[in-house]
């Protein structure tokens, strides 16, 4: 993200109402271009209602950031210029 002259934040959170609570609260502080949704978190069948609350948490804490998804760390930027139109 830096190299590419953009300003970027990391928000581990647990799988569970902390981590959303720990989402909301950091969409709260920056109004944001967009945001990347790591590819763990949509491993179903699990994981599949927490990634719904994810989902649902940034479209209304963010509703208007693009969401985009990364397949792996080292293509999180990629995956942000998809809908930021900077690829």
């Amino acid at each position: 993200m830096t190299e590419r002259g953009w300003a970027a934040d990391i928000c581990m959170i647990a799988p569970d109402d902390t981590g959303i609570a720990a989402l909301a609260a950091q969409l709260a502080r920056v109004a944001y271009d967009c945001v990347v949704i790591g590819g763990g978190l949509r491993l179903p069948p699990k994981g599949l209602p927490f990634f719904e609350r994810v989902v649902n948490a940034i479209h209304q804490g963010a509703p208007k950031a693009a969401i985009a998804f990364n397949t792996r760390p080292q293509d999180t930027a990629e995956a942000a210029a998809r809908w930021v139109g900077m690829d």
